[in-house]
């Protein structure tokens, strides 16, 4: 972390309690030559990993169902998400974490992900880059029920839904995660269910 327009840098731990969050105090050099004190606080929950599984066969989409807490307290009426499959990375790799979430939150073994693109989600706040894949699922890769791990709480849900409905949703507003958005987004533009 080196940066020639940040000095000063101070960095105060406010909250470990689920992840951390820190008080960052630092001087930003602007583009007029003039030095700035800031003050931000940033949240780092790690980094995570995020997939579409899908079935161009069978036009569908592996999506998942649980409650998230935040989005309760912020006017999702029930708190419940529909989303890909996804999961905080362990010991830093992406694919092989992909394909532990998956079979731990929905039963499917897959050997094969393609990673497409990663993003940082909410960059204003939140340290987290997330990396984005896609893969191919088939019924007879079906090894277990899912729904996460149980020391985990996750209590999820399932669901393999047509592709084209999975769009739709999307655009009612009844799919409102940002993973998945971009990730449905990205197999529409790509034509992945046009072959």
């Amino acid at each position: 972390m080196a940066s020639d327009r940040i000095r000063n840098m101070h960095r105060e731990l406010l909250s470990d309690n689920w992840y951390s969050l820190e008080k960052i105090t630092f001087e930003y050099l602007r583009d007029d030559g003039i030095w700035e004190k800031q003050i931000r606080e940033a949240y780092d929950r790690g980094n995570g990993a995020a997939i579409l599984l899908y079935n161009v066969e069978k036009g569908k989409v592996v999506l998942t169902k649980q409650f998230r807490m935040p989005t309760y307290v912020n006017g999702n009426e029930d708190g419940m998400m529909i989303e890909v499959c996804a999961g905080l990375l362990e010991k830093g790799n992406a694919e092989e974490t992909i394909k532990m979430e998956v079979e731990e939150e929905t039963g499917y073994k897959i050997d094969k992900v393609q990673k497409v693109f990663e993003s940082y989600m909410s960059p204003g706040s939140v340290t987290e880059i997330l990396h984005f894949f896609i893969g191919a699922y088939e019924d007879d890769m079906k090894i277990g029920e899912g729904g996460g791990a149980e020391d985990e709480t996750e209590n999820i849900e399932v669901l393999e839904i047509d592709f084209a409905k999975a769009i739709a949703m999307m655009e009612s507003g009844e799919i409102k995660d940002a993973k998945t958005i971009m990730l449905l987004q990205y197999a529409q533009v790509q034509g992945i269910f046009d072959q």
